[in-house]
């Protein structure tokens, strides 16, 4: 890759990526670990919000005005589940990388149950830029490859507006490098 392009995939990232605490760590050499922006975090949380009081507000309209107190139930459960997500989200948001090899695209993401993937620069299709409402206010934006093969396709979140075009410019241009030659 060219060595002047780091610069700009490294712009309001996080400063460092967060490993697993086993020792058995997946090692892969070739290229510097990109990340996203710490504006992630703050539209997933704005979003785990936005859940968390529609969910406490339909149970207790259903148990306070209507009587029906099984609704503590699905709700309580879904409370947990999306406090415990949202409590979580910071360190998740840290592990997500992506590095750029001589031949490929390598992205991890997670910290309890890992995904790694490479994506060779000759196989990739179709590169889409796609942002949501929160994404356009924050700034952000997710870049998604895709290949012939559904399974190694990816999707990077929180990438800032300029970097993922800029991300998406250098990968189209070094992806139909590559097809030319195969």
């Amino acid at each position: 890759m060219v060595e002047g392009d780091t610069d700009a995939l490294d712009r309001n990232t996080f400063t460092a990526l967060v490993e697993p605490r086993s020792p058995s760590r997946l090692e892969l050499d070739g290229g510097d670990w990109h990340q996203i922006s710490p504006k992630y975090v703050w539209v997933q949380l704005i979003s785990s919000g936005v859940l968390i009081v529609l969910v406490a507000a339909a149970m207790l309209f259903l148990t306070l005005f209507l009587n029906q107190t099984w609704a503590y139930i699905p709700g309580g459960i879904i409370l947990a589940i999306s406090i415990w997500t949202t409590a979580i989200l910071p360190r998740q948001a840290r592990s997500i990388g992506y590095r750029l090899r001589q031949d490929d695209l390598v992205f991890r993401r997670g910290i309890l149950w890992q995904r790694l993937v490479a994506v060779p620069y000759g196989r990739m299709q179709l590169i889409d830029i796609t942002h949501g409402p929160l994404d356009r206010g924050f700034g952000i934006a997710q870049l998604k490859f895709v290949t012939a093969a559904a399974a190694t396709g990816v999707t990077i979140p929180g990438l800032e507006q300029e970097t993922a075009e800029h991300l998406r410019d250098l990968l189209v241009e070094v992806a139909e490098s590559r097809r030319t030659g195969l």
